[in-house]
């Protein structure tokens, strides 16, 4: 049964579509890139992690191979199937209640980006729903000129190209953005909705939810460190 797509979000090209628009086989062949290491460098050594929107487990991987205890969330299944050595849940992240908490909860892959402001908020009360006493959320935020530096391009070292295609402005402060992945033998294109956010728009979604920026964790800002308000 093919999966119901998400409002605005589409897919195309060999393999699974997942219902946010994302290609199981082309996320298999990505590359992992630095993330692992600034995630590593900000939290305790040995970590239990909540990996919320893990897909195939890129970061997953890496971080299981580092000595975290991973428990990736993802609501494909398709892309869970691809999982290894770490615990995985399948459901949609901004829902997720699993009655215990992490030292870290990792939300990545821009996803409080997300065009939906509820879908954006619900993520955000899991990530503190799931949190241990002392513990962290890192949260991976866009670049700030990722829609307005359009079209764009990255050729990577692996051999595939990376194009932005566009960004269409929809109203209410969302975007509908176009991505290309185009490989030698393949390519995949995916369409989805962002909501860009200043610092202080950022800043202001963490407040609303409860949380605070502990402090900014790569120079371009794209990586952060969040703690509770109330836990100081």
């Amino acid at each position: 049964m093919k999966p119901t797509m998400r409002e605005g979000h589409e897919g195309t090209g060999p393999g699974v579509i997942t219902p946010d628009g994302c290609a199981v086989e082309l996320y298999e062949r990505l590359p992992v890139g630095e993330e692992p290491d600034i995630i590593a460098a900000a939290v305790p050594a040995g970590a239990r992690i909540l990996e919320l929107g893990s897909g195939v487990g890129r970061m997953t991987h890496a971080l299981v191979e580092r000595g975290f205890e991973v428990t990736a969330v993802d609501e494909s299944a398709e892309m869970l199937r691809r999982v290894r050595g770490a615990g995985t849940i399948c459901g949609p992240v901004e829902r997720l209640d699993l009655g215990e908490t992490f030292d870290v909860v990792l939300l990545a892959s821009f996803l409080v980006h997300t065009g939906d402001t509820e879908v954006r908020r619900g993520m955000l009360r899991t990530c503190v729903r799931h949190l241990a006493e002392g513990g962290c959320v890192l949260i991976q935020r866009e670049g700030e000129d990722y829609h307005t530096d359009v079209p764009r391009e990255r050729t990577d070292p692996a051999g595939f190209t990376v194009r932005i295609v566009s960004v269409e402005p929809l109203g209410d402060g969302v975007d509908s953005v176009c991505a290309e992945y185009v490989f030698p033998d393949a390519t995949w294109t995916q369409r989805f909705r962002a909501r860009p956010l200043t610092r202080e728009q950022f800043e202001a979604a963490l407040a609303e939810e409860g949380l605070r920026v502990d402090r900014y964790l790569t120079e371009d800002r794209m990586w952060v460190r969040a703690v509770p308000v109330s836990r100081g």
